[in-house]
């Protein structure tokens, strides 16, 4: 399904042009026109998902399937040293187009690409409680 409003669903779909790596019916793999680094490029369904938390199993299944192959061929085309797969989900967590769309960003040796958090410390009790709660729901 389609969202007439959203920017990601009119590129994703052909409305809007874009540098597109690779398409199929289901998703367009296309070139960041504002990237983090040489070869970043993102995964976008063809249908409207929000986030992750609005997308099926399925979908999700074969969009990382071809996030493997595409990440193997900028690899291999780049010669990058490895490679960050960023995905937001609300805005909280820095999400701006509001349809999932995963990132995938070469790394270079001296490049300028920050993508991380200040590691915290967990207690091991309530990490067991934690894993134990959240098992309920897988």
């Amino acid at each position: 399904m389609k969202k007439d409003d959203c920017i990601f669903c009119k590129i994703a779909n052909g409305e809007i042009p874009s540098t597109t790596i690779y398409e199929n019916e289901e998703f367009r793999v296309f070139f960041d026109i504002a990237p983090a680094s040489k070869g970043h490029c993102l995964i976008v369904p063809k249908d409207h998902f929000n986030d992750i938390f609005d997308m099926d199993e399925e979908t999700g299944g074969r969009l990382f399937s071809l996030a493997v192959k595409v990440a193997g061929s900028l690899k291999k085309e780049l010669n990058c040293e490895g490679m960050n797969i960023v995905q937001n989900n609300g805005t909280i967590a820095g999400q701006t187009v509001f349809h999932f769309h995963l990132h995938l960003i070469p790394r270079y040796t001296g490049d300028t690409v920050n993508v991380g958090w200040k590691p915290g410390e967990a207690d091991t009790e309530e990490l067991k409680a934690l894993a134990e709660a959240v098992r309920k729901n897988i």
